[in-house]
């Protein structure tokens, strides 16, 4: 006969769960981008996947290849290449610093002389450098871990959407709160996924295109990378890639060029500013709204993390804390509100 009765060995098991638990979930630390990644490309593609096999009638598991096909060729592949990319011309420009010096040292006498910042150009390069080092630690690793990444990925994802049924059943039934809450998080899980990713991807890519467009026009060198570093730093809603039109319209005017410096300035500051604006409220008004300081903390926690993939990462996975704290505020009051009903009926 056992020596503890059946409240203790419930608690005992919830004791034991939840040390396990930590214990895998600190092991699976090191794949958590890839479980990440397949929740959103899963919240993403969902509707495609529903319309294949309910509506087409197509076979579930080819229906996930095709879907697993697809985010390759429109998601993975490209933001691999474009982040490559900067990787070789960073790695090009620091190895030929002769043409890089020579302007640094020009900005410095310009800033030094008229704003008493002799060392502005140098300091800010210092910064760059910093930053672009934390920016891409996963990059610059190995490509083993980015493949080793993906196939975990794309794994769980395929049992995803093959036993679709299956795994969002479980969900409902292992979830921590109620069922109509549960599909109200769904609701609101998709939304914030659709505006970090999706809506901001939008964005990102529209001020990348039309920035590089206008460094062509003005004669800025190599505008196709400055386009691309444009598409990764839009993702900051405060930084933006309208401010890199300031330093290209100083770039221009430390030549001689003044009218064409002035005009890539208005150009990037009101211009692609203010389309920036325009596109954030047809997007909120048709997806959701993700507000500035949301995208702003979760990118400062993104990167650390996950390196140029936080970009996109951070802000999702603070706006699903955010999502669950809402929830979890929700069951308390529904729980307070039930113990107020019984404790006045007890009373009565």
């Amino acid at each position: 006969m056992s020596i503890f009765n059946y409240q203790q060995r419930n608690n005992i098991i919830l004791v034991s769960i939840i040390v396990l638990g930590c214990f895998l979930v600190y092991a699976l630390s090191e794949i958590f981008s890839a479980i990440l990644g397949s929740i959103v490309l899963y919240v993403i593609f969902r509707p495609m996947y529903l319309f294949l096999t309910e509506k087409r009638r197509w076979n579930r598991g080819l229906s996930a290849l095709l879907i697993i096909f697809l985010s390759l060729v429109v998601i993975v592949i490209p933001f691999l290449l474009l982040s490559f990319m900067m990787i070789d011309k960073i790695i090009s420009i620091k190895n030929n610093t002769s043409g890089i010096n020579m302007w640094m040292d020009k900005i410095d006498t310009f800033t030094g002389r008229n704003l008493s910042q002799p060392h502005f150009a140098e300091e800010t390069m210092q910064k760059l450098s910093t930053y672009t080092a934390d920016l891409f630690p996963s990059l610059l690793g190995s490509a083993a871990n980015i493949i080793l990444t993906l196939l975990v990925m794309y794994f769980i994802l395929y049992f995803m959407f093959a036993q679709f049924r299956e795994f969002e059943a479980g969900l409902l039934k292992y979830a921590p709160f109620s069922e109509q809450h549960a599909l109200k998080f769904a609701v609101a899980l998709k939304n914030a996924t659709y505006s970090n990713v999706l809506g901001q991807g939008i964005i990102s890519l529209t001020q990348g295109v039309l920035l590089a467009n206008g460094f062509w026009i003005v004669g800025i060198p190599d505008a196709v990378f400055w386009g691309v570093i444009a598409t990764f730093i839009s993702f900051l809603p405060v930084v933006g890639a309208p401010t890199l039109s300031i330093p290209a319209g100083l770039y221009l005017m430390l030549l001689g060029h003044n009218w064409q410096g002035i005009g890539i300035m208005i150009y990037g500051l009101l211009f692609i500013g203010n389309l920036d604006h325009v596109l954030r409220l047809v997007i909120n008004k048709r997806i959701a709204n993700t507000h500035p300081i949301i995208s702003i903390i979760g990118v400062f926690i993104g990167i650390p993390l996950f390196g140029i993939l936080g970009l996109v990462f951070g802000p999702v996975l603070l706006s699903y804390f955010i999502l669950l704290v809402q929830i979890y505020e929700t069951n308390r009051k529904a729980a307070d509100r039930i113990e107020r009903i019984r404790a006045g009926t007890d009373n009565a």
